[in-house]
């Protein structure tokens, strides 16, 4: 029976062990680097920030590029309308109609000019419901342009803007990244500094206390004055207090790091620094140099004057001669059947 009892006593204290051992993590400080940069909410947030330009940037990238569109707009036209006679009377007819048409419309913006050249085919059909009536209307082939005069070209200051948006972006993402490697490292030696400090104190209280019990020993035997002992019970009970105080800064350093790190469980953090650090020197003509290449503060100047000049010009045309030119040249033809409407197209101009 003492066997069975030592026995589980011992399966007890291994438990016991073992699931301290599952609530306290260790971490270095390449590991905790590596996981604030992959999901502490500082990283996420400028994660999705980048998400967006990205996509701004795509979405200004397609405006460049050819669109090809599918126009469709039917209608139906039941009610008594005005209509002008040809002799120049109105009269009031009741209509019926119907109408269907399709189009297909390849267009692309010149980012010279600010304007749009577009090439479509399209085929409209109507029908008078009430007398049985169908006709179509047909343009096999049409060509045209169209742009504002005198007016502020958007497509041309867009051009020189939004790629340096987008650089400006991308330089941001990778600088928030090592701020937040910088910021891991901050706190990862805070709590290992908060760590040591504890063990400290953990050590000296262990030595006042083993300390006053030996005064206690010797003042029951009367070798040591009552003041004597009282001085050493106060150390301890200092000694007490500076512990208490380091295990709320360890509780304290825990928590912010790992509140940045983003870990949601609550566990025990304990952190192992390196025993060497390598030493490194960054020479001042490359310090400018890197700077100059890699932080987001030069893009985001160049950003700001170019847009100051986009602003101006813009305010310049709002002042000056507004004007639009719209031209198109194209094939057309009507039929009662569809089949018809295509043969010996005549040319339209508009």
């Amino acid at each position: 029976m003492k066997k069975n009892l030592l026995l589980m006593i011992l399966c007890f204290t291994c438990a016991c062990l073992s699931s301290q051992n599952e609530d306290r993590q260790l971490f270095t400080l390449q590991e905790a680097i590596s996981l604030a940069q992959s999901q502490s909410p500082e990283v996420q947030s400028a994660r999705h920030t980048y998400m967006a330009a990205y996509w701004n940037y795509r979405s200004f990238r397609a405006n460049y590029l050819p669109a090809v569109n599918l126009i469709s707009e039917p209608y139906l036209n039941r009610q008594i309308n005005r209509v002008t006679q040809p002799d120049g009377t109105e009269v009031f007819i009741r209509q019926n109609q119907l109408g269907t048409d399709l189009g297909l419309q390849i267009s692309q913006n010149v980012a010279l000019t600010g304007g749009n050249f577009f090439i479509q085919t399209s085929s409209r059909r109507m029908d008078e419901l009430s007398n049985d009536i169908t006709s179509y209307n047909t343009i096999p082939f049409s060509i045209g342009y169209s742009q504002s005069l005198f007016g502020y070209n958007s497509l041309k200051w867009n051009k020189r803007i939004e790629p340096i948006r987008y650089r400006e972006a991308c330089k941001a993402y990778a600088e928030t990244l090592e701020l937040i490697a910088s910021e891991t490292c901050r706190l990862f030696y805070n709590l290992a500094s908060a760590q040591t400090n504890l063990s400290i104190a953990r050590f000296n209280y262990a030595s006042a206390d083993t300390l006053y019990r030996y005064a206690r020993g010797r003042y029951n035997i009367g070798s040591i004055t009552e003041n004597e002992m009282l001085q050493l019970e106060v150390n301890k009970l200092n000694e007490e207090t500076n512990m208490m105080k380091a295990g709320i800064e360890v509780e304290d350093a825990m928590l912010t790091f790992r509140s940045f790190l983003g870990i949601k469980d609550d566990i025990e953090i304990e952190v192992l620094p390196e025993d060497t650090i390598s030493s490194f020197e960054v020479p001042l003509d490359e310090a400018l140099k890197q700077a100059y290449a890699n932080s987001p503060d030069v893009d985001t100047y160049q950003r700001m004057r170019i847009e100051s000049r986009s602003q101006l010009a813009q305010a310049k045309a709002s002042r000056g001669l507004k004007a639009d030119l719209y031209l198109q040249f194209g094939l057309s033809q009507t039929a009662d059947k569809l089949k018809e409407s295509y043969r010996n197209p005549m040319d339209q101009q508009y």
